[in-house]
């Protein structure tokens, strides 16, 4: 499984594509295919069936679809969006803005 260095809860700005500019946060990434899911951003609209025994209503719902890691940059606080390395402090690995040299805080 390749390692991601966008994650969870990530502001992240959308670099190519229809939506291009946008902003949003990452709700869920998907390392295996290389993918993230941002809020906002890549609306597709699915057609949803009532189901009879839990009082779901059908029709055509919006939801998000996931966006290539290639197509997208974490917003760093202080420069904007910026490419994401990685540095060595101490015993751990810390992920660090490549403009700014500013260290990313993991938001949990």
């Amino acid at each position: 499984m390749p390692s991601l260095l966008i994650r969870r809860n990530d502001t992240v700005q959308v670099l190519a594509g229809a939506d291009r500019g946008k902003q949003g946060r990452v709700l869920r990434v998907f390392p295996d295919k290389g993918t993230v899911l941002v809020e906002h951003v890549r609306v597709v609209k699915k057609t949803v069936s009532s189901k009879t025994g839990r009082r779901t209503k059908g029709g055509i719902a919006e939801q998000e679809s996931p966006i290539q890691v290639s197509n997208v940059a974490v917003v760093c606080s202080s420069c904007g969006p910026a490419k994401v390395g990685r540095k060595v402090v101490g015993d751990s690995l810390v992920r660090v803005c490549k403009k700014c040299g500013a260290e990313m805080p993991t938001k949990k």
